[in-house]
């Protein structure tokens, strides 16, 4: 009897070993799938970067990522991830920076610290919360970008012009390119959901030309709806354009039919009287289906990019 129960104890510890050390493995193999996943994103990116001579000085490459919920979610790991997949871009602007405490300041700060041991120095700027309706969906916004490319000529900050009327008012920021000879501007937005009327916000967004003085104005960020959605028309008629044309950008939960990406709501807006679009898309880190858990721990959106070319 005394036996019995000795073999059957060693077959359960056998066996809960086993489950443990079968799980460690799939995570282990899912960590290493989306590590290779974010190698194939820096190919791609240095293959697009080929033709780019960064001695030109009136050329760009600007990103937006919504990564959601920056701050204490997001560990050691997750943070390099982040780095390395904006790695080769000029100029980020990110949504979803948590406002409720430091962590998401201090997740922004680990993410540049980051970047600068990959080689290029990069600098930051992260705006105070936003004036929101509730706490629950106050944010900031960053930007960061490549010294050696872009430097900031005034001090970032939050449009309190769109205070009343939008959610998260939009984060901007004016720059320069270092060997360039005018500024430009950044808008850095998250809009409402998409069944809270957003382009009750974005509708505004048409007088930043007249506002700002000038029509090198870049309009990014996560805005819960799509570029054909007729909000956007005001801008169309002023000389602006989509970087991205019906290019998925979320991530679904769960894959269907192979299938995890979903709604077409991350864009850059840019006016063609002042910029050419020379390249534009969307940074896939996921890659596979059995990628897609590991990667929404870094975020549930993809990055967005557009390399342009000053008029």
């Amino acid at each position: 009897m005394k036996h019995n129960f000795l073999r059957v104890l060693l077959i359960t510890i056998f066996l809960a070993i086993s489950s443990c050390t079968s799980t460690s493995d799939k995570t282990e193999t899912q960590v290493n799938q989306l590590s290779s996943a974010i190698v194939t994103v820096h190919k791609e990116l240095i293959t697009r970067n080929v033709e780019y001579d960064d001695s030109m000085s009136e050329e760009l490459t600007i990103a937006t990522w919504n990564i959601q919920d920056l701050g204490r979610t997001k560990d050691a790991e997750e943070i390099t991830k982040i780095a390395q997949i904006i790695r080769h871009i000029d100029l980020v602007a990110i949504q979803e920076v948590v406002a409720k405490d430091p962590a998401g300041a201090q997740a922004v700060a680990k993410i540049v610290d980051e970047l600068n041991r990959m080689g290029a120095q990069w600098d930051y700027r992260i705006s105070d919360p936003t004036n929101s309706p509730s706490p629950y969906i106050s944010e900031r916004y960053a930007f960061l970008w490549k010294t050696s490319k872009v430097k900031l000529l005034t001090s970032a900050y939050l449009d309190s012009e769109l205070e009343e009327v939008c959610d998260r008012e939009p984060f901007i920021g004016k720059f320069q390119l270092t060997k360039g000879k005018e500024p430009f501007y950044v808008i850095n937005f998250h809009s409402r959901r998409f069944n809270q009327q957003p382009e009750e916000e974005i509708i505004h967004f048409k007088n930043y030309p007249e506002r700002l003085k000038t029509d090198r104005v870049f309009i990014v960020g996560d805005f819960n709806i799509d570029e054909n959605h007729q909000v956007w028309d005001n801008l169309y008629r002023l000389g602006y354009n989509s970087a991205l044309k019906g290019t998925a950008t979320t991530l679904k939960t769960k894959c269907v039919e192979h299938n995890y990406l979903n709604h077409s709501i991350d864009n850059i807006y840019y006016s063609t009287n002042s910029a050419q679009l020379a390249q534009s898309g969307a940074l896939d880190f996921v890659g596979t289906c059995e990628n897609l858990e590991a990667a929404r721990g870094i975020s549930d959106h993809l990055p967005v990019f557009g390399r342009f070319k000053f008029k």
